[in-house]
C-alpha cells in the first residue's frame, strides 16, 4: 500500500516531465539548421519580386539634359527637374519620379510610349525596357531609369502577438521576417502548419509551412512573400476550446489532480 501511495506522485511527475519534453520539441524553429548549414551553402533561385496588378510603381528617369526630360513631363511628373550632382564628373543631373498604378491587365500608361505591359516583370526588367526604348528611339541617350514597388503589404492573422496588415519597404520579405514583425507566434500556436494564401496570375494558392523543419521553411515557395499574401497561424486545440464547458471541466480536473497529488505527498511525508 505504501509503495502504491509513493508511486502516485512519482508517476505524476514523470508525466509532467514527458509532456514538457514534447511541447519543447514542438516549439523550436528550424530544427536541424545548425548541422545542415554548418558549412555555408549558396542560395538557390534568388528571389525577385514581380510586378502584379494594383501595384504602385515609382519610376525615376535621370539625364544630364533637363530639356530632354520635358518630353516626358506631364501630370505624372516624369522629369520633375530636381537637380543633383554626380560624384566624379561634377555635372548637373536632372531627375524626376513618377508614380503609376498597374491595372488588372498588368499595364501602365507611360508618357510618350503609351501603354506598357509590366505585369510579371521584375523592377529591373521594367527599368531596362523603358531605358532601352528611350535610347533606341532617340529620346534620351544617357537615360538612367530606376523602378521600385511601393505597395508591398502582407496580412498576418491568427495566433500571433500583433496580428494585422502591414506595409513593408523594399522588395524582399521572408515569412520569418513577417512573423517577427507581428511579434512572433504565441505559445499556444501551431508551428508545423502555418498557412500562406497567395493570389498569383489570377489564381489563389495555399501553402503550408512547417516552421520546425529548416528544409521545409527555406525550400518552401512561400518562404519569400509576395504582395498581398495572407499568413494564418492556427491555435492549438486547447486554445480553440478555451471558454467552452469541456475546457472548464478540463481545467478543474487538472486542478483537482494536482491537489490530490499534493495531499498524498503530504500524507506520505507525515507517516515517515
Amino acid at each position: 500500500m505504501k509503495r502504491s501511495v509513493l508511486s502516485l506522485p512519482i508517476c505524476a511527475l514523470c508525466l509532467v516531465f514527458m509532456a514538457s519534453c514534447v511541447s519543447n520539441k514542438k516549439m523550436i524553429y528550424l530544427q536541424g539548421a545548425t548541422q545542415e548549414y554548418a558549412v555555408p551553402q549558396a542560395i538557390e533561385d534568388y528571389f525577385e519580386l514581380q510586378v502584379q496588378s494594383d501595384d504602385q510603381l515609382a519610376i525615376s528617369v535621370s539625364s544630364k539634359d533637363e530639356e530632354l526630360l520635358q518630353r516626358f513631363n506631364n501630370n505624372t511628373l516624369i522629369g520633375g527637374g530636381s537637380n543633383s550632382r554626380t560624384g566624379t564628373n561634377s555635372v548637373n543631373v536632372s531627375s524626376g519620379v513618377a508614380y503609376f498604378t498597374v491595372n488588372k491587365e498588368g499595364n501602365i500608361e507611360f508618357p510618350i510610349f503609351g501603354t506598357l505591359h509590366v505585369g510579371g516583370m521584375t523592377t529591373g526588367e521594367v527599368s531596362s525596357m523603358i531605358q532601352k526604348r528611350m535610347k533606341d528611339e532617340g529620346y534620351i541617350y544617357d537615360a538612367i531609369v530606376n523602378t521600385k514597388i511601393m505597395s508591398f503589404k502582407v496580412t498576418v492573422m491568427g495566433d500571433v502577438k500583433n496580428p494585422g496588415t502591414q506595409t513593408y519597404q523594399g522588395e524582399r520579405l521572408t515569412i520569418l521576417e513577417a512573423l517577427g514583425k507581428a511579434g512572433d507566434l504565441t505559445n499556444s500556436a501551431y508551428r508545423d502548419n502555418v498557412l500562406v494564401i497567395r493570389e498569383e496570375n489570377g489564381m489563389r494558392k495555399a501553402y503550408e509551412v512547417n516552421l520546425l523543419d529548416n528544409q521545409a521553411v527555406f525550400k518552401s515557395p512561400a518562404y519569400y512573400l509576395q504582395q498581398n499574401d495572407v499568413i494564418y497561424v492556427q491555435p492549438n486545440k486547447s486554445q480553440r476550446v478555451k471558454g467552452s464547458t469541456s475546457y472548464t471541466w478540463l481545467s478543474v480536473g487538472s486542478t483537482v489532480v494536482g491537489m490530490v497529488v499534493s495531499i498524498v505527498s503530504l500524507i506520505v511525508a507525515l507517516k515517515k
